[in-house]
């Protein structure tokens, strides 16, 4: 019953991913004549709707798909080192470290563009928690998660300073980066390089993943270099994670949820969980940005916030069958 519900789900997450991608090019402020789309994909039509599908709407979705896809792998790596089905790849204080330097970017106008500036703060407060969690490079999750809060307050603290200061015509670019913004996304290289770095190393690293799950004596005297294995994924979640942060701010439940409802569903081998949580977060991510720029058109929500709203209603529903 649980295999055959893993290849339903599997199934199910494969089909979606490029559907996810199609609504997100069909949809949007401006609405396209259906007849025109053979015409679009074959790359001729209407030279405003060609522009309005594949100059603005598909690097955006692009950029979306890449954003959900670093979340969730993010999430898988987190979860199965910390043991922790409900870990957060933002643990790590990384989220926090983003904002502080985004919105230093957008307060003071500074040399680095926003991206930039919280890839800069995200790495450093990444870098600042795997120092400070870790003793004698002992990797202690308890250590890690108390020193990852800490910073994260301290971020936190900084923020809730710069928006005190900020002048008014700043607030509200400020703020809908921190809610979660891809309207300026744009597919990045460097996001797509990471990706594809980290999920090679997730699916390389597939086997002692799954045995890690049984504790790391287990896996010790199973032969698996244990120490090396967590420090290297760990860094690998840090670094999917600011690259997620980096294209379009701080967005929520993507890398808690999906992992753990794939692990619900009966994906567990992390040599098929990896790629099916790149797809699912993607997924995810396209189409709550899709909504969240077609609900009040020509208006645009955060997809952050629209995220967020999706994701309590889950959580709250794992909470119940928990508990039961």
């Amino acid at each position: 019953m649980r295999r055959a519900l893993s290849r339903e789900a599997v199934a199910l997450t494969i089909a979606l991913a490029p559907i996810s991608l199609a609504l997100a090019l069909a949809f949007g402020s401006v609405a396209i004549d259906p007849t025109h789309w053979m015409a679009l994909l074959a790359g001729g039509g209407n030279e405003l709707e060609h522009t309005i599908v594949w100059d603005l709407r598909g690097p955006r979705a692009i950029a979306a798909f890449m954003t959900g896809g670093l979340l969730a792998l993010a999430g898988v790596l987190m979860q199965a080192l910390l043991r922790n089905p409900l870990a957060d790849p933002y643990l790590l204080g990384i989220s926090g470290g983003a904002s502080v330097g985004a919105l230093s970017a957008m307060l003071w106008h500074g040399a680095l563009p926003p991206p930039l500036a919280a890839l800069a703060g995200a790495a450093t407060c990444a870098s600042a928690v795997l120092l400070l969690g870790s003793h004698r490079l002992a990797f202690d999750p308890h250590r890690l998660t108390l020193a990852g809060l800490a910073i994260a307050a301290g971020a936190g603290a900084l923020v809730s300073l710069m928006l005190a200061l900020a002048p008014p015509g700043d607030l509200p670019g400020m703020l809908f980066w921190l809610m979660g913004d891809l309207s300026n996304a744009m597919p990045s290289a460097s996001a797509a390089a990471i990706l594809a770095m980290t999920l090679a190393a997730a699916i390389g690293c597939a086997d002692g993943l799954d045995l890690l799950a049984l504790g790391e004596a287990k896996a010790m005297s199973l032969g698996v270099a244990v120490r090396p294995l967590q420090w290297a994924m760990l860094g690998c979640a840090a670094l999917a994670s600011a690259a997620a942060v980096m294209l379009a701010g701080n967005l929520g439940f993507v890398g808690l949820a999906v992992p753990h409802l794939l692990r619900l569903s009966g994906v567990h081998a992390h040599r098929i969980l990896a790629p099916i949580a790149v797809l699912a977060g993607g997924t995810l991510v396209t189409l709550a940005d899709t909504l969240a720029r077609t609900l009040i058109a020509p208006g645009e929500l955060p997809a952050g916030a629209l995220l967020a709203l999706m994701g309590v209603p889950v959580l709250l529903s794992l909470v119940v069958r928990r508990s039961r």
